[in-house]
This record gives C-alpha cells, sequence and structure tokens, in this order.
C-alpha cells in the first residue's frame, strides 16, 4: 500500500503519505474496495495489452457518443460524475473522501465488464472502449496507484 500511495505526486510529504496510505486500506478493507482493485487491474492489464500489441497510447479521451451498450454509457456517466467530486476531495486532502468516491465506480465498472467485449470488431469501438479503459486508469489512480496493489 505504501508504494502504491509513493506513486503519486506529494508523496514527499509524510503527513500526507500516510493519510493516504490510511485512506488507501480502510477502502480497501471494504467489498467495494477489493472488487474496485479487481475491476480496476482488469481495465489495466486490458489497456497494457492493447498499448502494448498496437503500439499506441490510449489515453486521448473516450467519446460516450459511441457507447452501444447501456453499462457503458452508464459507466461514461459515473466517471463524469466522480472526477469533479474526487478533485474536490484530493484539493482537501481528505484521501478516504477520494477513495469512497473511486470505490463508488466499482459497480458500473463490474457491469460494463460483464456486458461490454472492449476488443470489438469495430476499430473505432476498440479504440473508444480501450480510451475508455484509459479514463479508468486515470481516474482511479489519482489516491493511489493501484496497479502496484499485490493481489
Amino acid at each position: 500500500m505504501i508504494d502504491a500511495c509513493i506513486a503519486r505526486p506529494g508523496s514527499d510529504d509524510l503527513n500526507r503519505l500516510v493519510k493516504r496510505a490510511r485512506a488507501l486500506q480502510k477502502v480497501l478493507g471494504t467489498e467495494d474496495g477489493e472488487n474496485l482493485v479487481q475491476g480496476f487491474k482488469r481495465a489495466n492489464n486490458i489497456l497494457s495489452q492493447a498499448e502494448a500489441k498496437d503500439g499506441v497510447e490510449y489515453s486521448f479521451g473516450a467519446d460516450a457518443k459511441y457507447a452501444e451498450a447501456e453499462s457503458e454509457k452508464a459507466l461514461f456517466a459515473a466517471l463524469e460524475a466522480a472526477e469533479p467530486r474526487i478533485k474536490t476531495a484530493l484539493e482537501a486532502e481528505d484521501f478516504t473522501a477520494a477513495m469512497s468516491e473511486t470505490a463508488g465506480l466499482r459497480a458500473p465498472i463490474d457491469a460494463f465488464f460483464e456486458e461490454v467485449q472492449v476488443n470489438a470488431e469495430n476499430d473505432v469501438l476498440r479504440r473508444n472502449r480501450l480510451n475508455l479503459l484509459s479514463e479508468i486508469r486515470r481516474v482511479c489512480t489519482q489516491v493511489a496507484d493501484l496497479a502496484r496493489l499485490d493481489g
């Protein structure tokens, strides 16, 4: 957990680092927190493999107008709604609130993976969905780099 928190900006402040680590530990102790990490890791793995295979970084922003499935549309909406709340919590150094907001993305991420095939045959859909995974990665790593967590 410490490694995941050190990977974020501001980790040179020991007080801030401890606050981040405690917030992460608290949220990881919940079902939503545990499942969020699994959904995040799934998104991150698919995205990393696609980026390596395609030789490109999918970080140019997904566009909701290409969303087909209801769960895909819901994920776009959830990310858009969570982003300002996470930002506000981070600015106030309320890392627990920021992690709780992030953990709230668990259900839309799970629903997305249950209903949507990321690597669609349609190249436009595939690229857009990979960019959506990049949004998941960006939003979910604002308090701590979840990719650095074991398990």
